[in-house]
């Protein structure tokens, strides 16, 4: 499934380049040439990687990952990308909450292998080590695509199965409807809206995600979706 990169920086060169490079590892990429237009955008939108510049002229990046961590999320993935290379730039960079620093001029070797050990640190303990994929009393299979729940089989097919396992990698993190349309059909898909309304309704009632299961997927406003797992949580602790 496909990875949902934002990248802002006011250089349109440096923005083409690093959406380029995520493109070419194969993550959809969108672009911001202000701290305030990704901050909008976060409003009904969700990412899986931030790429941050620090000078920008409306915000600074450290002001703009502070406010991130405040009011987002304390574990979305975050790199600074910029020209300020003195070491007191980088101990503040990686204080004020970011994951990584790259200074520029950005090599686009580097940034593929640091963007993708990013991605690996914040999806540790989601790792596929085997074909094998447990949540609690729920079983995905990702060779053969049969899913199990309490040892019952579940008859998803297609994109059902797609976006349940998604679904349940993500427990308790709203997604936009963006963000889940990207990554289930590919970046710059158009749909009709009641296509992932449909989709989302047909898993929910094969999986019975309701409630008096000890699942909860309904819609978050403005934004999308996100499945919650109710009562001590355990049937959403994936385990290998």
């Amino acid at each position: 499934m496909e990875i949902r990169v934002a990248a802002v920086d006011d250089d349109p060169a440096q923005l083409s380049l690093l959406a380029s490079t995520m493109r070419a590892m194969g993550h959809g990429c969108h672009t911001f040439t202000s701290g305030k237009a990704l901050l909008r955008a976060m409003r009904t939108e969700t990412f899986d990687l931030l790429l941050v510049d620090w000078q920008m002229p409306d915000m600074s990046g450290p002001d703009l990952v502070m406010w991130i961590r405040e009011k987002v999320s304390t574990t979305l993935p975050v790199m600074f990308v910029t020209v300020r290379d003195e070491e007191c730039d980088i101990v503040r960079g990686l204080n004020c909450g970011a994951d990584d620093y790259m200074c520029k001029p950005v090599r686009v070797g580097e940034l593929m292998a640091r963007t993708r050990a990013l991605l690996r640190r914040g999806r540790s303990g989601q790792q596929e080590q085997s074909d094998v994929r447990r949540f609690g009393d729920v079983e995905f299979d990702t060779r053969t695509r049969a899913v199990t729940m309490k040892g019952s089989p579940i008859d998803l097919r297609g994109r059902e199965y797609d976006l349940a396992l998604f679904l349940f990698k993500n427990v308790g993190q709203p997604l936009s409807r963006r963000h889940l349309t990207e990554a289930l059909w590919g970046f710059g898909v158009e749909l009709n809206s009641r296509t992932l309304d449909t989709l989302v309704s047909m898993v929910r009632g094969k999986m019975k995600l309701r409630p008096e299961n000890g699942f909860k997927l309904g819609a978050v406003y403005n934004v999308g979706y996100r499945l919650d797992v109710l009562g001590d949580g355990s049937a959403g602790a994936a385990t290998k």
